[in-house]
């Protein structure tokens, strides 16, 4: 596969005109916005051949120049045991795993750690063909730090209807977190937009600019350094969770990424963000009738939960 960057070429349609540069290029050339903004930063964009910023304004007629970037090499699944992952239900239509941390839902660029569709795929298990090529049969993700449960479609079927519930928001996908504090009121809802931090690729963050985004969390129990939430999403967007409880000055304990105190972590021998997903129920895709399962906490979870209790 080549990988030699095309240049194309286009004039900037009369109805872009004043627009910024990085929206103009997302419409012209059906790049996100981010992607359209590192383009820009990388020198790759030029308007009538001279340099440009992002925040520039383009006029109509106005040739613009891009250096379109060379196809990505196709992330290919690797059928791969994965230690620890647990099914908790099979059927003909769907999969429900029990996913440890340190893997991923599936492939992607820059990930060469375990991943459930490889760990399934190991295992004999034949998923749905449905999506793209790395992540088939994949209808909702955990982070690669977050553990619990997750579902995989194995049938076409399965893949479009329980694709559907996610995208009405019917299904009960519920998750435990262990933050530091206590939040103010105790049972309440973060309705903040998330998008792509403005100085940190690796991370999100509440901005005006972001994707509606609605979290309710409830307290299961107050200690005196943390409190256990209950908590459910209207939404499903990357680091959702952790994002909003940061935003309330309540990071999930271990969560260092998004400021937890890296000492509390230690003493309560935390290394990873406390942060389960401890319930999944939603509506058989072939059957019709409601199933849902629950997940207890990994060692590592439970370990650092009955030491905060001890502290109280």
């Amino acid at each position: 596969m080549s990988t030699v960057p095309q240049t194309r070429s286009l004039p900037v349609p009369d109805g872009l005109e004043g627009e910024r540069l990085d929206a103009a290029l997302a419409r012209m050339f059906g790049f996100s916005r981010t992607k359209a903004a590192e383009l820009v930063a990388g020198g790759m964009v030029r308007i009538d051949g001279a340099a440009a910023a992002k925040s520039d304004r383009v006029t109509g007629g106005a040739w613009l120049e891009v250096e379109m970037p060379a196809p990505a090499e196709p992330v290919r699944v690797v059928a791969e045991p994965v230690e620890g992952m647990r099914i908790v239900y099979d059927d003909d239509h769907v999969v429900v795993v029990d996913k440890p941390i340190g893997v991923a839902a599936h492939p992607s660029p820059g990930w060469t750690g375990p991943t459930v569709v490889g760990g399934l795929a190991a295992a004999g298990y034949r998923i749905s063909t449905s999506g793209a090529a790395e992540r088939q049969g994949v209808v909702h993700r955990l982070d690669v730090g977050t553990s619990g449960l997750m579902a995989v479609a194995k049938s076409e079927l399965a893949y479009s209807v329980l694709k559907q519930q996610f995208r009405e928001r019917t299904v009960d996908k519920r998750y435990h977190a262990l933050v530091q504090g206590h939040p103010d009121p105790l049972h309440g809802t973060v309705d903040a937009p998330i998008g792509r931090h403005p100085s940190h690729d690796y991370k999100w963050a509440v901005t005006a600019a972001g994707k509606p985004s609605v979290t309710h969390y409830d307290a299961v129990e107050a200690f005196r350094a943390a409190s256990l939430l209950d908590i459910k999403l209207e939404t499903g967007r990357t680091h959702q969770i952790r994002v909003h409880m940061a935003s309330l000055r309540h990071p999930c304990v271990g969560d260092l990424t998004y400021g937890a105190d890296p000492v509390l972590a230690r003493r309560l021998g935390v290394s990873r963000q406390w942060l389960h997903a401890v319930h999944l129920g939603f509506e058989h895709p072939a059957e019709g009738t409601w199933v849902e399962f629950d997940s207890p906490y990994p060692d590592d979870l439970a370990r650092a939960l009955d030491r905060v209790a001890a502290e109280s």
